[in-house]
């Protein structure tokens, strides 16, 4: 097993494919022009499943593919279909721009829920948001899936006024859709100008929910990083995910592996890991894995003050969104 200092055991591994995207969400992507990585630079499929094949070795059990936008990848299908020959349950998170391509892959592969970044309900604000004009696509496909029997939860960023008065349309439309809508919270990254007050607490945004709708709180599952909740009789649920203002991290289990094969034991970690390279040049994987664990912060990185309302985001070393991998 894959276990850090502070006892929590490591079985859930993010892989980003890519760091491109075919959006260009302000809050993901740095602001100035952006150069992606070399595609000589990047993990090839069959280096991503034999470093996934290490990690299931070591007690992985949950793989989910990330990007950029991981389906803008020409060979996404060959990795998706080698990784489903693992021991593990396959899922990936997508801006479902491109999923109408890959609907009889993910079938194979036996992916039965995605998750699909989705901020806004209006057409116009998508644009806004994106900078292209693939409202229509994403909501369609994101039918599509449920037609075809996929779980659907739909990660929505939540920022002070841009989009926090959309809270309660979201929850209307899990009344007859049977989609999980969880709300997340701001999160600071290279390049995406992040200030504490566009950040929009869980409670704030549950208060604003439940001066229109009875709510009804549901069980979490273990590791669960959101905080369930359901509006009686609703097809749908709605989620918070608090990385800002109540932080998981004595519960997680979590290990990212980037487009360029560099481990992060947290999702706002400074170090890495070079995998890839150790990988090409046959060293010892399993050992650099386990460094990296025992390296691991025991909250958010070892960077964030107690409050969020604290943190300045110039003093965080990270990567831009984008390039993690969420």
């Amino acid at each position: 097993m894959i276990v850090d200092k502070f006892h929590r055991v490591h079985d859930y591994l993010r892989i980003s494919l890519t760091d491109n995207c075919n959006l260009r969400c302000f809050y993901c992507m740095p602001e100035e022009e952006y150069a992606f990585t070399p595609p000589s630079r990047l993990m090839q499929p069959d280096e991503i499943l034999g470093l996934a094949r290490v990690f299931t070795d070591m007690g992985v059990r949950k793989i989910r593919l990330t990007g950029g936008e991981p389906l803008v990848r020409k060979d996404a299908a060959e990795i998706i279909e080698a990784l489903a020959t693992l021991p593990v349950q396959l899922t990936m998170t997508t801006n479902g721009t491109r999923l109408h391509h890959f609907t009889d892959v993910l079938d194979r592969a036996g992916v039965r829920a995605l998750n699909v970044s989705l901020d806004t309900l209006r057409e116009d604000r998508f644009r806004l948001i994106t900078r292209r004009d693939q409202f229509s696509t994403v909501m369609g496909n994101i039918r599509l899936l449920l037609d075809r029997g996929i779980q659907v939860k739909v990660n929505a960023v939540i920022m002070k006024d841009l989009n926090d008065a959309e809270l309660n349309d979201f929850v209307a439309w899990t009344r007859d859709t049977p989609v999980h809508v969880r709300f997340i919270e701001f999160m600071p990254f290279s390049g995406n100008h992040w200030s504490s007050n566009q950040v929009v607490p869980w409670t704030d945004m549950l208060d604003a929910i439940q001066t229109r709708y009875p709510v009804e709180r549901l069980q979490d599952e273990p590791h669960d990083t959101s905080k369930r909740y359901k509006v009686p009789g609703n097809a749908g649920t709605f989620a918070f995910i608090s990385t800002m203002s109540a932080p998981f991290c004595e519960t997680c289990n979590r290990i990212r592996l980037t487009a360029d094969g560099k481990m992060k034991n947290c999702l706002f970690s400074e170090e890495e890991m070079d995998l890839l390279s150790a990988w090409r040049n046959g060293g010892d994987v399993r050992a650099l894995i386990q460094a990296s664990i025992l390296q691991k912060a025991e909250r958010l990185g070892g960077q964030m003050p107690d409050s969020f309302r604290q943190l300045e985001a110039d003093t965080l070393h990270n990567r831009s969104m984008i390039t993690i991998g969420g």
